[in-house]
This record gives structure tokens, C-alpha cells and sequence, in this order.
């Protein structure tokens, strides 16, 4: 079977989608199905920076003239048996080629405000189109949920298969850097593309609730692209650092000295930053929202996304040392679950139903 991979979205995106094609690709040369070759299928120019017109000239170029006329022909040159196309629907194939598509979630549905115009309408007419593949890959049941009721998805087409985690717990312990900046003895740590969604804002009212109350809390180390999008909330609150995007040697180094990852997003289709910290020892701060009580299992703190229950959960890390130990010891466990290796052994799976279908 010869599979084409989409790697698109490695050279668009520096979060989680981006993540996900990496791990993907990490494990199917682990468990390299002998049934199954595959290829790179991607216009391998980066576009991650926010200079116009030439960030727009090239997104154009990929969505309107790559995936449209470039890529299908690619298809039909290499006897294409399966697509997997790694962000929704992108690209017409050859009639021959059976299409496997993942979908990661549907915040361009649910919260259109976070998205640019030109972006929120290619990807709601990307994902739209998902129900054409014959197969769905759902990174998890809450968003087979959601693909079922807010795209009209057949259940019989979709497979939920999970992330993997970039340092899973049975893997050689991955390398780390000290950062070339002051990291405090006792610090918590936020990780995520700084927009909207993540709710950073919550984690602002906590700080300035603490404050009112005359709490002390530890600082907060932000890793995050796009920190200039804040800009307009104002002065930030004592002990912030905003960090940006740091190497993952780096985020290894602050996980594991972490007092807590503090994780109040709103949304999300599987949130990699939770099983990340739990893989390296780190407590979970977040709430049952969305897909992450399914993904933090037993082993997240979950509050409600109040200031005051932030503030609450945040105190109790700092000072129950036995709770801290618990979830550490439950972060462990939970995160044995997340493998890019099983992830893609259970793809492999998809793509030989896919070309029986």
C-alpha cells in the first residue's frame, strides 16, 4: 500500500497540528508496517511569519494552486493508494485513491472569533469537505462527538486514535537545556499559542485576585508564539515572563521543575501540553472542559474556569505536598496511554479499512 502523508501543515503552523504530523511520522518509522510505504506530500516552504503580502501570496498559492492542480498530480504520478490528509480536507485526489482525514476540532465552528477571515473560511470549507473521506480519524471521542453533530460525520466512518506524546514515559528520557534566561526556584508554567482561546486572561484575574487578597503566588513562565497579541490587556502582572516560542529541550527543563502546568484553554480537541507535562512529572491545572477530562483522566487538577477556583487550585500545589505527589504519580500512568508509536500503528489500521472500503 502506498500512502501519502500530508505534511502541509509542518511548514504553516508551529502548534499542535504541526506536532501531530511530526509525531505521526517519529512513529510510523517505529513501528515501520511492512504492508505499508509512504511519502512526504507537501509544498515544503515555510509560511510561519506575518510580513504581507508574502504570507498571503503563499497561502494562496498552497490552498488554491498546490492543492488544487500540483498536488493531485503528484497523486496520479506516484499510484497513490491512500491520502492521509493530516488537517481536514485539502485535496482532490485521483478516483482511485481512497482518502483517510484527521480531525483535530472545531473551534473555527465554535469560536469563530478566534480566526482571521480568510482563515476561518477555508478552514470551515476545509473541514465541511471531511465528509467526503472515506475514513475520519478523530483525535478524540469528544471530537467525534463534535464531527458527528456539528458536520454530519457517519459514526461508521470515524476512528478516534489519540495523540502521542513527544516525551512518553517509556521512551529514553529526552534531552534537556537550561534556558539562557532566570528561571525562579518555584514557578508555574502556561504553554500554548497565545490567542483567545487559551484564556490566558483567566490566568490575569487570578493574579490580580491573589493581589486583592494579599496572596502570594509564584511567577508564571509563559511559552508561546504571538505574545505581541496581548499587548492590548495591558500591563502584565507582576512575575509574568512571557517567553516565547522555546525549543523543546527547553520546555522539558521548565516541565520538570514546574510547580504546575496551568492549562485554563477553553477549547480543545486533545491538548497536548497536558499529557506533555504529565510524561515529565509535571501537575495539571485545567478544566473538565472540552476534551481534556477525557485526556487528563485522573491525573489533572480540574477547577472551574472561575479567577477563584484558579486561585484555589493554584495555592493547594503550592503548599499539599502529598497532592502534588499523587498527581505526579497519576501523570505517569495517564501518559503511558499516549504514544506516537500506537498512534500510528492504530493509523495503520485506518488506512488498510480505508482501502477496503
Amino acid at each position: 500500500m502506498r500512502v501519502a502523508l500530508d505534511t502541509n501543515g509542518v511548514y504553516t503552523s508551529q502548534a499542535g497540528t504541526a506536532r501531530y504530523i511530526r509525531g505521526l511520522v517519529k512513529g510510523l518509522r517505529q513501528s515501520a508496517p511492512s504492508d505499508i510505504t509512504y511519502f512526504e506530500f507537501g509544498w515544503d516552504v515555510e509560511n510561519f511569519d506575518y510580513q504581507q503580502p508574502r504570507r498571503a501570496l503563499k497561502t494562496l498559492y498552497r490552498e488554491l494552486v498546490w492543492f488544487r492542480v500540483v498536488g493531485p498530480r503528484l497523486l496520479a504520478q506516484r499510484n497513490t493508494d491512500v491520502l492521509h490528509s493530516t488537517v481536514g480536507w485539502q485535496a482532490n485526489p485521483p478516483r482511485r485513491t481512497k482518502v483517510v482525514a484527521t480531525l483535530h476540532d472545531l473551534a473555527v465552528f465554535r469560536h469563530p472569533e478566534r480566526f482571521r477571515f480568510w482563515q476561518g473560511w477555508s478552514g470551515r470549507a476545509c473541514l465541511s469537505a471531511i465528509r467526503k473521506a472515506d475514513r475520519v480519524i478523530c483525535i478524540s471521542r469528544f471530537v467525534a462527538e463534535e464531527g458527528i453533530h456539528l458536520l454530519g460525520i457517519s459514526p461508521s466512518k470515524i476512528d478516534v486514535v489519540y495523540n502521542g506524546c513527544e516525551f512518553h514515559p517509556s521512551e529514553s528520557p529526552p534531552p534537556e537545556q537550561k534556558p539562557d534566561f532566570p528561571v525562579p526556584a518555584e514557578f508555574f508554567l502556561f504553554v500554548g499559542s497565545i490567542e483567545p482561546g487559551k484564556n490566558l486572561s483567566l490566568l490575569r484575574a487570578v493574579y490580580q485576585l491573589a493581589e486583592e487578597r494579599s496572596h502570594r503566588l509564584p511567577p508564571l513562565l509563559i511559552v508561546g508564539t504571538r505574545w505581541l497579541g496581548v499587548r492590548n490587556e495591558g500591563q502584565p502582572p507582576s512575575g509574568w515572563h512571557y517567553l516565547g516560542r522555546q525549543p523543546d529541550e527547553v520546555l522539558v527543563y521548565l516541565y520538570r521543575r514546574a510547580s504546575a502546568l496551568i492549562f485554563p484553554s477553553k477549547y480543545e480537541g486533545f491538548g497536548l501540553p497536558v499529557v506533555e507535562a504529565m510524561s515529565l512529572g509535571c501537575p495539571v491545572v485545567c478544566s473538565p472542559v472540552a476534551s481534556l477530562q477525557e485526556v487528563g483522566g485522573d491525573a489533572a487538577l480540574f477547577s472551574k474556569l472561575q479567577p477563584d477556583a484558579y486561585l484555589d487550585a493554584m495555592k493547594r500545589l503550592s503548599t499539599e505536598i502529598g497532592l502534588r505527589e499523587q498527581l505526579v504519580e497519576n501523570g505517569y500512568r495517564q501518559a503511558r496511554q499516549f504514544s506516537w508509536r500506537r498512534c500510528a500503528e492504530e493509523t495503520a489500521e485506518v488506512y488498510r479499512s480505508a482501502l477496503k472500503s
